[in-house]
């Protein structure tokens, strides 16, 4: 699937793709344009602006484009926006135009956006774009993630404007809107049951290319049910993807042929040995993670080249680690199709709004004051609604990525509210993962899992009657001269990577190991790579050094493994 490096959404692709990334013109807060390169926040150094709006901000971007001759030939014109910060309308050629799902003003902080151009488009003539964002970090009201005007610590600079992919395509009258995969696997696991919804459309074909040949399955009203026997579960060991297309709409007329690609794997909590455990494919399955921030330097929010998320994932998987918490980022699907094909699980966190209090959501929570009902909590209407807005669209854009095996709903009390009835709204949204309600502090309502933070003190858990993961823990801190700002923040500092290395295994032999056969499940280390000040990562912020020996950390992670197979 070499051929999928530049598709922004390999989920579902077609031919006529066109990208319009690159050179725009952008007018920021009302001031005279200047050049900036999209996708690149105006805040990155990758962008080119010269002039970067702090906090609030009103961009109006212009491009203009001509079509490829032969581009469209009857049908629509899609708009695809992957991603801007925070509120978005678009005009071609002076008419307004709305999303396809007649939003006006649409939000984009995490979300895509897709416009039909049709009626306004030149088809051979120049044709000018206008994209206005507005950004009011200062609100709270949409989820804005780790993101700080007074950015340091463990915020990070914030960003407005278009951040993801820019791109058009042609499409027929009657074409594919949004795919969705189901399946079921036989309990002998001799056969899957797979049914594919093209929405949007009614007859057609779906072909799906097995390793036993291909199977030819008509769509009926949209739909199509096919019987794999055989079926190759996906893992981090073995991640089989199973490729296939769809060719649909009318008869006799042009029809639509997107491709894309599902996997079988199966998520359960079983009781093993009087012990609840996290099972992938049947089978208890330690979740040996790292948290994942998605920050780069050179573009924020953006990486900084198509094989930034490859990069960080061969990385991860080069230490021995098997699974990525996604921390309370939504990044563009090319993320989560590397750890589809890559074989990398992903802890997806929704992404945290409203009002963050270090002495409510830090302080006293680490000292052990816990204990509080949430259903009073943060209870601000137009936040509340944003936010569940926002996890429904989060379901809807990821549910197709096999990688993606545990959605965190709140992290550290920040935001959270009523969660026993936003645990039931994800559950019915997605019943096939699980679900980690509160990652650290205040418990709240129903939970597939307990979900504790522990910095600063030694790892003591209390197990009970769902299966527990460690969703934070470590942040031990090594600042490589060269590669790390003059101001550094970490948990615990150690001055050489050696001193971190020893740190790091023993107190994966004194604390992780041993909790292992009383019921532990996964354990998320903080971090991947360090992020501006903070400088407790595996990787430094420029991807320029490892800290850790990695022969040393396989070997670690097998006894891990081990561990698990033997309680």
């Amino acid at each position: 699937m070499s051929h999928l490096v530049c598709h922004p959404t390999p989920g579902l692709r077609r031919d006529s793709f066109l990208s319009l990334d690159g050179v725009w013109a952008v007018s920021q807060n009302g001031a005279s344009p200047v050049s900036i390169t999209v996708p690149y926040p105006p805040e990155s150094s990758l962008s080119g602006a010269k002039s970067p709006p702090v906090g609030r901000a009103s961009l109006h971007y212009r491009k203009a484009f001509s079509l490829p001759a032969g581009f469209l030939t009857g049908g629509r014109l899609l708009l695809h926006i992957g991603a801007a910060d925070q509120y978005l309308e678009v005009r071609l050629n002076g008419t307004l135009v709305p999303t396809t799902k007649g939003e006006s003003v649409a939000v984009g902080a995490y979300r895509a956006n897709v416009y039909d151009l049709t009626e306004a488009i030149l088809p051979d003539e120049e044709n000018l774009l206008e994209v206005a964002v507005t950004d009011n970090l200062r609100d709270g009201v949409i989820p804005y993630g780790k993101q700080r005007v007074k950015r340091g610590g463990m915020w990070y600079t914030p960003i407005s404007g278009i951040w993801q992919s820019v791109w058009l395509e042609a499409v027929p009258e009657v074409y594919v809107r949004a795919l969705r995969v189901d399946s079921q696997i036989a309990p002998d696991r001799a056969s899957a049951l797979v049914r594919i919804t093209a929405e949007g459309v009614d007859g057609g074909t779906v072909h799906i290319t097995t390793p036993d040949g291909m199977l030819d399955i008509p769509l009926s009203g949209g739909v199509a049910e096919a019987v794999i026997s055989n079926p190759r579960l996906w893992s981090p060991d073995a991640p089989y993807l199973y490729e296939f297309t769809v060719e649909a709409g009318e008869v006799g007329g042009t029809r639509d042929r997107v491709a894309s690609y599902f996997a079988l794997r199966t998520l359960t909590v079983e009781t093993v040995g009087g012990i609840p455990r996290l099972c992938l494919n049947g089978r208890p399955y330690f979740f040996h993670a790292l948290l994942d921030q998605g920050y780069f330097p050179e573009g924020i929010l953006t990486p900084d080249a198509p094989d930034a998320y490859e990069r960080d994932i061969q990385v991860a998987r080069s230490l021995g680690f098997n699974t990525l918490r996604k921390h309370i980022k939504v990044e563009p699907e090319r993320f989560y199709y590397d750890c589809d094909r890559l074989g990398m699980l992903v802890f997806q966190d929704m992404v945290n709004n409203g009002r963050y209090s270090f002495l409510r959501d830090t302080a006293l929570p680490t000292v052990g004051l816990k204990s509080r009902s949430d259903k009073r909590m943060h209870p601000n209407k137009a936040a509340r609604a944003a936010f569940l807005a926002a996890m429904e669209a989060t379901v809807e854009a990821l549910r197709h990525h096999p990688c993606i095996c545990l959605w965190t709903i709140f992290n550290e009390g920040w935001g959270q509210f009523d969660s026993e009835a936003v645990y039931r709204g994800l559950r019915e949204l997605d019943s096939t993962r699980f679900i980690d309600t509160a990652s650290g502090w205040f418990k709240g309502g129903e939970s597939d899992v307990d979900s504790e933070h522990i910095y600063f003190k030694p790892v003591s858990l209390r197990f009970g009657s769902r299966p527990m993961i460690l969703s934070e823990f470590g942040g031990y801190a090594c600042r490589i001269e060269g590669h790390a700002p003059a101001a550094s923040y970490g948990y615990r500092f150690f001055d050489s990577p050696a001193a971190l290395e020893d740190a790091i295994i023993r107190l994966y032999e004194e604390e992780i190991l041993p909790a292992i056969p009383h019921g532990l499940c996964a354990a998320v280390y903080t971090q991947l790579t360090d992020v501006e000040d903070e400088v407790n990562g595996l990787i430094t912020y420029d991807r320029e050094a490892i800290k850790v020996d990695a022969e040393r950390m396989r070997e670690l992670a097998m006894r891990l493994e081990a561990a698990m197979g033997q309680a």
